[in-house]
């Protein structure tokens, strides 16, 4: 590249107190200087706004706005930011220092693609994340890597893998505000579909916080199941509009039975329904997951009364 462009770091921030500052620290190590970092600030009632404010680098600009949801704060931090190339990045995730900058060298002089990374799981300690090799660590056709990613129903597209030029984001269009769980498979499906090809960065990784009570992914919430309902219904449709196959049908099929297989006995309706998509797509069939006892409770009583004991145990 003949001059260094800029990466806009998208950051929303919602009661984040407790990592914000840890994940500010991730961007402003980044050895590509060359970046802008953007926070909305989402309504939060904790310290969050005190915790940005004391990080007092120049290249950080906050913005606050009245609580409404994490794909409002993304587009806000879209329409304000400046750069040729997007990252975004939730309040409790982290990237490694070279991260942007090993996907920038990727990026050269292919500006119809999008760059992905290694990732890896941690609850506490950044230092003691898990890296597992994935079938999609390699450069591939976007529907090649959507399809792969959904073999077995699940997929991982959380925001911090990513790098996107602008140009692809716009394409692709604004996050949808409609959705709260599961918005960053939806919106992550059509920038991927907008993009010519998937460059994987071996060595660039991104590190995802679990195990967060508060967190917007361990909602069981009749509204969280309901986006993540309709989360996978619009994937389903983006994607099978491209390409309608067997393995395309097989892996929607098992993402509907994940579905309800989770939102059960939560939200009963919505698993018989999501059950229905399953079948109406595939044949296959897949038990829930779970230990040596729920599985032989579940061959006993069957799957639905042994969720319904899962539950109430707490589990």
């Amino acid at each position: 590249m003949s001059a260094r462009p800029t990466v806009s770091v998208l950051i929303p921030c919602y009661n984040a107190e407790k990592f914000i500052a840890e994940t500010l620290d991730s961007v402003l190590r980044q050895t590509w200087s060359e970046i802008e970092v953007v926070v909305v600030d989402d309504g939060s009632q904790d310290m969050s706004v005190a915790a940005i404010e004391r990080c007092g680098d120049p290249r950080v600009r906050l913005t606050r706005q009245v609580n409404a949801g994490a794909s409002a704060a993304r587009n806000r931090a879209f329409e304000v930011s400046r750069g040729a190339f997007v990252q975004f990045l939730d309040a409790d995730d982290l990237i490694d220092p070279d991260k942007i900058e090993i996907q920038m060298g990727r990026m050269e002089n292919l500006p119809r693609c999008v760059a992905s990374s290694e990732w890896g799981r941690f609850r506490d300690k950044s230092s003691e994340t898990q890296f597992d090799l994935e079938p999609v660590w390699r450069d591939l056709d976007p529907l090649e890597w959507l399809t792969i990613s959904r073999a077995e129903g699940f997929g991982m597209l959380f925001p911090a893998l990513w790098l996107v030029p602008r140009a692809i984001a716009l394409a692709a269009g604004p996050w949808d505000e409609s959705l709260s769980l599961g918005d960053d498979g939806e919106y992550f499906t059509r920038v991927l579909l907008a993009s010519e090809r998937v460059l994987f960065c071996p060595r660039a990784r991104a590190r995802y916080r679990s195990g967060l009570s508060v967190s917007l992914s361990g909602r069981k919430s009749p509204a969280a199941w309901a986006s993540q309902f309709r989360v996978i219904e619009l994937c389903e449709a983006h994607v099978r509009a491209r390409e309608d196959t067997e393995r395309v049908r097989r892996g929607f099929s098992l993402s509907w039975q994940h579905l309800a297989h989770g939102c059960h006995p939560y939200d009963g309706q919505l698993a018989a329904r999501s059950l229905a998509r399953a079948r109406a797509l595939h044949p296959v069939t897949i038990r829930p997951e779970g230990g040596k006892l729920f599985k032989l409770v579940s061959r006993l009583i069957g799957w639905r009364a042994a969720r319904l004991l899962q539950v109430a145990s707490g589990r």
